[in-house]
């Protein structure tokens, strides 16, 4: 079988996805500026990292866009 691209729906839920993953990024970063305890800090670092990496590779998907026929 041909890959011919994402359905409406899943394109949709995509875009849910990075917009719930955008909201948690910044929150973890705001946190961060206001976390007294290293530990916490380093994980929520930790957590803005790989939340940044995740929305680049949803916005990559997003992108592409639903294959409307």
């Amino acid at each position: 079988m041909e890959q011919r691209g994402l359905a409406l729906h899943e394109t949709l839920e995509l875009h849910e996805l990075l917009v719930f993953k955008n909201v948690c990024c910044t929150k973890s970063a705001t946190m961060q500026a206001l976390v007294t305890d290293e530990g916490l800090r380093s994980i929520l670092a930790q957590d803005v990292e790989v939340s940044q990496r995740h929305i680049k590779e949803l916005q990559a998907l997003v992108s592409q866009g639903p294959n409307v026929q």
